[in-house]
């Protein structure tokens, strides 16, 4: 029951530094991963960074939040793929994200079409890692009859 729902959660993840400027991100018992800068920053690549994170973090939470919202509303999704873009600018000194653009492509049935955008659109302004963000979230949506 959503009354009873706790007012605040906590998470948890450990990073243990390996070599260069990479380390290997944990959070108990989910598979551990190899984190390090991205080589513009002289880091490695085919390696998550920080800023990939950063980015799908934002297209992570907006679908599961679409998801949730769209099985509240009885929309029932044949398929949702999404590409995600973060502009990383150099601003007042010093790099900042200022905005990261989700394309999803979402496909349903033809009858729930505009459905699913209202609720892409409540997705989009309730998900709470873009919320918590200080840079521009922008969501271009495709939603197709499947």
């Amino acid at each position: 029951m959503a009354g009873n729902r706790p007012k605040s959660y906590t998470y948890h993840t450990s990073l243990e530094w390996r070599d260069g400027r990479a380390g290997q991100m944990s959070s108990g018992d989910k598979l551990a991963f190899r984190v390090a800068s991205p080589p513009e920053f002289r880091g490695e690549a085919g390696v998550w960074s920080p800023e990939d994170l950063f980015v799908a973090s934002v297209n992570a939470c907006t679908m599961t939040t679409f998801l949730a919202f769209a099985e509240r509303q009885a929309v029932e999704v044949l398929s949702y793929t999404s590409d995600a873009e973060g502009l990383l600018e150099l601003v007042e000194g010093g790099f900042r994200f200022t905005r990261i653009t989700l394309r999803p492509v979402i496909q349903v049935d033809a009858a729930q079409v505009e459905s699913a955008r209202q609720v892409m659109d409540e997705a989009h302004t309730k998900c709470l890692i873009s919320r918590s963000m200080a840079c521009e979230v922008v969501v271009v949506a495709t939603v197709t009859a499947g």
